[in-house]
């Protein structure tokens, strides 16, 4: 089984150099890892909590997502999308937001400090303080659960809200009486790196010390490299390697064969203004081809929007039939009057269908549609058209529907022969596994 793993970036602001090596660069290679199923996606409902800028939140959710394009995230192999495109995280958050109790929530971190410094202030505690930010939590929790992650790299600040996404999945579980979410697992990369910024601090914004990633070219690059704080020792001078932020930068950036020679070119001497041109150098050698394909996605929105709504399509094929299980958990189902109940099954049994459809490699396959559209199996490959349709005739009187694992399959004669979406708990699976075979039956009926 692959395990499912979920990172968020906040569309607030300009990737740089420190959140390149720091967050990007570790999580790109994480998804290229065997037997990863990897999650990406670009968390802009948060970034309303922490900017009223609506200029600047649009900007940042283009750059971000050019950023890590260019960087190599590949698409094809993630799903990688914008939370606000899936409209079932909202929906899911209201339902986790009413099992989850307010004292919960007053323990948070990010309340708690603003509590703190309002009174501090000698202001009102909740001074400030909107719902967004009081239970942000819970949304954290929404977009972990809706995918079931089993693990989310964080930083140490976030270790509580992933406990508190545990806490309030474990609840609803508990409230409503089956495993409807996976627990997921905090992760703590303790070998990412944390970059040094120009003054030695680390590399913040909030410090204004960072070291541009892509903005301005190399010029700007090399700009930021000049300005990077060294100490007085002159050329000719040993310097000190572990004490010199530029040796830090540099370490991040090279194979221990170079970052060998560097050290002992400083030791030996080298002048603070030739080893800031060695970083540049480094720095831009890796950088300039990532750059021109940020410059190309940047000056091709479009190009952009078609791979995020590529993502969120691939992403609601589990957010949809997971919502529909939850839905119907929680009691909000569809109702029919007891007279009018043989109509209401007519009217599915006509509305379900069998869709035909080929692959791009010539071989023929089926889906089966509930009324509205959900999509409940699709088929194996079959190479003879009429080896499909013979299968087609069979499913609805003869098919056995079987929950397994993440999914669900329809078997004939003990071979599965077509499967539902991948992905859910093993209580979505058995709902969706009886709905279907319920759909089958009045197929068959019909």
């Amino acid at each position: 089984m692959n395990t499912r793993v979920l990172t968020g970036i906040t569309t607030t602001g300009t990737p740089h150099l420190g959140n390149y090596a720091g967050a990007i660069r570790p999580a790109i290679q994480a998804s290229t890892q065997p037997g990863v199923d990897a999650f990406f996606f670009l968390a802009d409902y948060h970034a309303l909590i922490k900017c009223d800028d609506p200029a600047r939140v649009a900007r940042s959710r283009l750059e971000l997502a050019a950023t890590w394009l260019a960087a190599g995230l590949d698409p094809e192999r993630v799903t990688f999308y914008r939370q606000s495109d899936i409209p079932e995280i909202p929906e899911l958050c209201w339902l986790l937001t009413c099992v989850t109790p307010k004292g919960l929530m007053n323990r948070a971190h990010a309340y708690k400090a603003s509590v703190d410094q309002n009174e501090a202030k000698g202001v009102e505690p909740d001074d400030g303080v909107t719902m967004g930010l009081f239970s942000y939590p819970v949304l954290m929790a929404a977009d972990i659960v809706m995918f079931n992650a089993h693990k989310v790299p964080v930083g140490r600040d976030q270790i509580q809200h992933l406990e508190m996404a545990r806490d309030i999945a474990q609840r609803f579980n508990h409230l409503y009486g089956s495993d409807f979410f996976v627990l997921p697992e905090v992760v703590i990369e303790e070998e990412v790196a944390t970059l040094p910024g120009l003054d030695g601090r680390k590399m913040s914004k909030s410090y204004n010390n960072t070291i541009p990633l892509f903005e301005g070219g190399a010029a700007a690059l090399r700009a930021a490299v000049m300005r990077i704080v060294t100490d007085s020792r002159q050329p000719g001078e040993p310097k000190d390697a572990e004490g010199s932020h530029l040796y830090v930068l540099y370490r991040a950036f090279s194979t221990p064969a170079e970052t060998a020679a560097f050290r002992q070119q400083l030791e030996a001497g080298m002048a603070w203004g030739e080893a800031k041109e060695v970083l540049f150098q480094k720095l831009d050698g890796i950088l300039a081809p990532m750059r021109e394909r940020y410059v190309e996605l940047m000056a091709n929105p479009a190009r952009i929007e078609d791979i995020l709504q590529a993502g969120a399509s691939k992403a609601r094929e589990l957010a949809i039939p997971a919502m529909r299980v939850l839905r119907e958990a929680v009691g909000l189902r569809n109702v029919a009057a007891p007279a009018a109940g043989k109509v209401a099954k007519a009217k599915a049994a006509k509305g379900a269908r069998f869709v035909s459809f080929r692959d791009p490699d010539g071989s023929f396959r089926f889906r089966l549609l509930a009324a509205d559209g959900e999509e409940l199996l699709v088929s194996r490959p079959y190479a003879d058209p009429k080896e499909a349709g013979a299968v087609v005739k069979r499913l609805p009187a003869q098919a056995q529907v079987l929950a397994q694992g993440q999914s669900y399959v329809a078997q004939l004669d003990g071979d599965d022969v077509a499967a539902g979406p991948g992905g859910l708990t093993p209580a979505q699976a058995a709902m969706l596994a009886e709905k279907t075979a319920a759909m089958l039956d009045e197929l068959a009926q019909g």
